[in-house]
């Protein structure tokens, strides 16, 4: 692999890791205001469990910078990304235990956490598709 594929794998890395860290730190800030919304599962544990799976595939793509953790990556980012957009445009009820999370608003936090998911989106995809460096023969 070349140096400048190694960079390129580099950016793609930190910047997914990045965008996964913001979407875990707002979750995390704002899940406290969130704890009355629901009733068996309250949206503030939603928050929870999101800045939790967050923080745990940036940690994993920085550590390792595995293809599975693209793949994790993509999938947190990429569900996080797609629930933040239906509940700002659609209101779609609860659903069983999961309570009402229609928000037809944009504010500070809210944009800040879609925007680092989209990215981090797009760049862990980009790091799914980036060539890998084949073994050294010994």
């Amino acid at each position: 692999m070349t140096p400048l594929w190694r960079a390129v794998e580099l950016v793609t890395r930190v910047v997914t890791a990045a965008g996964l860290a913001v979407d875990a730190y707002v979750h995390a800030d704002l899940a406290g205001a969130y704890d009355q919304v629901g009733n068996t599962i309250t949206e503030g544990m939603l928050f929870r469990v999101e800045a939790g799976l967050a923080a745990f595939a940036a940690l994993v793509l920085v550590l390792t910078g595995h293809r599975l953790a693209y793949l994790l990556a993509f999938l947190v980012a990429g569900t996080a990304f797609a629930v933040i957009m239906i509940y700002r445009y659609v209101d779609v009820g609860a659903i069983g235990p999961v309570p009402q999370m229609y928000e037809p608003v944009w504010f500070t936090e809210k944009t800040r956490a879609a925007v680092a998911e989209g990215v981090a989106t797009l760049t862990a995809l980009i790091g799914l598709l980036l060539p890998r460096r084949k073994p050294d023969p010994a």
